[in-house]
């Protein structure tokens, strides 16, 4: 009985391996067949996040449209992409330049887009500017940029693009955005406030279009990280407590979360919160025990606060 135990082992772990491959293998395919041929806007197409989004969604074969405030950086990824595609199940990506905080503009950007494909089917909502610094030394000034990127942005290009969705019955709006939608985190006041209100319209909005079959979709990452990041490597002799809470807590890659994106879209999930235990801890502490939060909030806030600062 005990060899055939052994025997039957490696069997089974080669046919749970072959289950996980073709359930690998048919997502990829179903993922491609949900965007194929779709109209997908991405907004600032150009950064970490918003290049592995365009690479997902191209080789999808979606009808890309490229947004950022660059127009070397769009002219770059648009020869990343068309270098690396199949021409025959591939379409060439349509360049847009986009500032999402210059308002004047979002309108006339959005006609042009549906100028040119008629419709919209998935808009991936992806811009935003961030700022720290204590709230008392950030300009107001800097405080309404912050809002016209972060906020105001996204709503007007939504907008412009949501009548045409309703009209048709369909489309899909997906708005990337940040734990911070979540809880505040000091010396992020502007960030938070702008994160805070965005999640809260297209909250508002998920439920207004749901008669029309319009889908309204939020992802939240922990913070995305930059592609060469690594975590800081720490010696044995630090604590192996603090050195695992670092771990869990640090941000997610933006490939990771551009998979996350197309699985959003092909399963038209509603909200996802990408985040490691600690992260969704402290969620779930803020919301039932929020006394205790602000003050751990505010005990490290003055810890940071007693450190000198070098130089």
């Amino acid at each position: 009985m005990g060899i055939v135990a052994v025997l039957m082992l490696p069997l089974l772990l080669l046919g749970i391996s072959g289950l996980l491959f073709i359930y690998q293998e048919a997502s990829r395919l179903w993922s491609k067949s949900a965007v194929q041929n779709k109209v997908v806007v991405i907004t600032d197409a150009i950064s970490g996040l918003g290049k592995e989004c365009a690479r997902v969604f191209h080789g999808g074969g979606a009808r890309l449209v490229l947004c950022g405030k660059n127009w070397e950086g769009l002219e770059s990824l648009y020869a990343t992409l068309t270098s690396v595609a199949d021409p025959s199940k591939t379409f060439t990506p349509k360049l847009v330049f986009l500032d999402l905080s210059d308002i004047s503009c979002v309108q006339d950007v959005a006609k042009e887009v549906l100028d040119c494909y008629g419709c919209v089917d998935i808009l991936i909502n992806n811009a935003s500017v961030k700022v720290k610094g204590p709230a008392h030394k950030i300009s107001l000034e800097l405080d309404k940029k912050i809002m016209d990127a972060n906020y105001f942005g996204p709503i007007t290009f939504t907008k412009v693009l949501l009548p045409n969705m309703i009209s048709r019955r369909t489309g899909q709006i997906v708005l990337v955005n940040n734990i911070q939608a979540k809880f505040g985190i000091p010396f992020r006041t502007a960030y938070a406030a702008s994160k805070h209100a965005v999640m809260g319209f297209f909250d508002c909005l998920r439920a207004e279009v749901e008669e029309y079959d319009v889908v309204v979709s939020t992802v939240s990452p922990t913070f995305i990280r930059s592609y060469h990041a690594n975590p800081e490597q720490r010696n044995w002799e630090s604590s192996i407590c603090k050195f695992f809470c670092r771990k869990l807590a640090y941000g997610v890659h933006p490939v990771e979360v551009a998979e996350e994106v197309m699985r959003t879209v092909r399963r038209k999930k509603q909200e996802v919160f990408m985040a490691n235990p600690i992260p969704k801890a402290a969620v779930f502490i803020r919301t039932f025990f929020p006394e205790f939060f602000f003050a751990v909030v505010a005990c490290g806030v003055k810890e940071k606060l007693s450190v000198p600062e070098e130089g």
